[in-house]
Protein backbone atom coordinates (compact mmCIF):
# COMPACT_ATOMS: atom_id res chain seq x y z
CA UNK A 1 0.00 0.00 0.00
CA UNK A 2 1.30 3.49 -0.82
CA UNK A 3 0.03 7.04 -0.93
CA UNK A 4 -0.52 8.27 -4.48
CA UNK A 5 -3.11 11.05 -4.08
CA UNK A 6 -3.60 13.73 -1.42
CA UNK A 7 -6.63 16.03 -1.63
CA UNK A 8 -6.56 19.69 -0.66
CA UNK A 9 -10.00 21.25 -0.42
CA UNK A 10 -10.15 24.55 -2.32
CA UNK A 11 -12.90 27.11 -2.78
CA UNK A 12 -11.84 27.96 -6.35
CA UNK A 13 -9.92 25.47 -8.49
CA UNK A 14 -8.62 28.03 -11.00
CA UNK A 15 -7.37 30.37 -8.27
CA UNK A 16 -5.82 27.40 -6.47
CA UNK A 17 -4.13 26.20 -9.67
CA UNK A 18 -2.57 29.62 -10.14
CA UNK A 19 -1.39 29.87 -6.52
CA UNK A 20 -0.03 26.33 -6.25
CA UNK A 21 1.82 26.52 -9.60
CA UNK A 22 2.87 30.18 -9.92
CA UNK A 23 3.61 30.88 -6.25
CA UNK A 24 4.45 27.49 -4.73
CA UNK A 25 6.08 25.98 -7.82
CA UNK A 26 4.11 22.76 -8.24
CA UNK A 27 3.52 21.44 -11.77
CA UNK A 28 0.10 20.61 -13.21
CA UNK A 29 -0.08 16.90 -14.04
CA UNK A 30 -3.73 16.27 -14.87
CA UNK A 31 -6.69 18.49 -15.77
CA UNK A 32 -9.86 16.73 -16.88
CA UNK A 33 -13.15 18.67 -17.10
CA UNK A 34 -15.90 17.01 -15.08
CA UNK A 35 -18.97 19.20 -15.45
CA UNK A 36 -18.87 22.18 -13.12
CA UNK A 37 -15.49 21.12 -11.70
CA UNK A 38 -12.44 19.25 -12.92
CA UNK A 39 -10.07 16.49 -11.88
CA UNK A 40 -6.99 18.61 -11.23
CA UNK A 41 -3.72 17.23 -9.91
CA UNK A 42 -0.28 18.69 -9.30
CA UNK A 43 3.13 17.20 -8.57
CA UNK A 44 6.33 18.47 -7.06
CA UNK A 45 8.82 19.70 -9.65
CA UNK A 46 11.39 17.55 -7.81
CA UNK A 47 9.35 14.31 -7.92
CA UNK A 48 7.32 14.20 -11.12
CA UNK A 49 6.19 10.61 -10.53
CA UNK A 50 5.49 11.13 -6.81
CA UNK A 51 2.35 11.79 -4.81
CA UNK A 52 -0.22 13.86 -6.72
CA UNK A 53 -1.89 16.78 -4.96
CA UNK A 54 -5.58 16.91 -5.90
CA UNK A 55 -7.10 20.40 -5.89
CA UNK A 56 -10.48 19.20 -4.69
CA UNK A 57 -13.43 21.59 -5.12
CA UNK A 58 -15.44 22.16 -1.96
CA UNK A 59 -18.89 21.08 -3.07
CA UNK A 60 -19.93 19.22 0.08
CA UNK A 61 -21.28 21.41 2.89
CA UNK A 62 -19.71 19.43 5.77
CA UNK A 63 -16.33 19.79 4.03
CA UNK A 64 -16.81 23.58 3.98
CA UNK A 65 -17.53 23.56 7.70
CA UNK A 66 -14.45 21.41 8.34
CA UNK A 67 -12.21 23.68 6.25
CA UNK A 68 -13.49 26.83 7.96
CA UNK A 69 -13.06 25.30 11.43
CA UNK A 70 -9.45 24.29 10.72
CA UNK A 71 -8.66 27.74 9.33
CA UNK A 72 -10.24 29.58 12.28
CA UNK A 73 -8.37 27.36 14.74
CA UNK A 74 -5.08 28.12 12.95
CA UNK A 75 -4.53 24.46 12.08
CA UNK A 76 -2.77 23.68 8.79
CA UNK A 77 -4.58 21.33 6.43
CA UNK A 78 -1.33 19.88 5.07
CA UNK A 79 2.43 20.23 5.45
CA UNK A 80 5.04 20.42 2.71
CA UNK A 81 8.70 19.72 3.36
CA UNK A 82 11.25 22.28 2.15
CA UNK A 83 15.05 22.35 2.29
CA UNK A 84 15.25 25.76 4.00
CA UNK A 85 12.22 27.23 5.79
CA UNK A 86 13.84 30.65 6.19
CA UNK A 87 14.66 30.94 2.48
CA UNK A 88 11.20 29.71 1.42
CA UNK A 89 9.55 32.08 3.90
CA UNK A 90 11.50 35.02 2.43
CA UNK A 91 10.68 33.96 -1.13
CA UNK A 92 6.96 33.61 -0.40
CA UNK A 93 6.74 36.88 1.57
CA UNK A 94 8.29 38.64 -1.45
CA UNK A 95 5.36 37.24 -3.47
CA UNK A 96 2.86 38.68 -0.96
CA UNK A 97 1.98 35.36 0.68
CA UNK A 98 0.49 35.98 4.12
CA UNK A 99 1.95 33.97 7.01
CA UNK A 100 0.16 33.29 10.29
CA UNK A 101 3.33 31.75 11.78
CA UNK A 102 6.81 32.96 10.92
CA UNK A 103 9.66 30.44 10.90
CA UNK A 104 9.75 28.81 14.32
CA UNK A 105 11.91 26.00 15.63
CA UNK A 106 9.96 23.17 17.23
CA UNK A 107 12.19 20.39 18.47
CA UNK A 108 14.14 18.99 15.54
CA UNK A 109 12.10 20.86 12.93
CA UNK A 110 11.53 24.42 11.82
CA UNK A 111 8.03 25.32 10.61
CA UNK A 112 6.05 28.24 9.20
CA UNK A 113 2.37 28.52 8.27
CA UNK A 114 0.74 30.54 5.48
CA UNK A 115 -2.66 31.19 3.89
CA UNK A 116 -3.06 29.54 0.47
CA UNK A 117 -5.79 32.07 -0.55
CA UNK A 118 -8.18 29.17 -1.16
CA UNK A 119 -9.42 28.59 2.39
CA UNK A 120 -6.47 26.72 3.92
CA UNK A 121 -3.50 27.22 6.15
CA UNK A 122 -0.48 25.37 4.81
CA UNK A 123 2.58 24.45 6.87
CA UNK A 124 6.07 24.24 5.46
CA UNK A 125 8.70 22.43 7.49
CA UNK A 126 12.38 21.64 7.50
CA UNK A 127 13.93 18.77 9.44
CA UNK A 128 17.00 20.11 11.22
Amino acid sequence: MRISLLSVLVDDQDKALNFYTTILGFIKKTEIPMGEHKWLTLVSKDVLDGVELVLEPIAFEPAKIYQEALFEAGIPLVAFQVNDVDAEYSRLVSLDVVFSLQPTQMGTAKIAVFNDTCGNRIQIFQVL
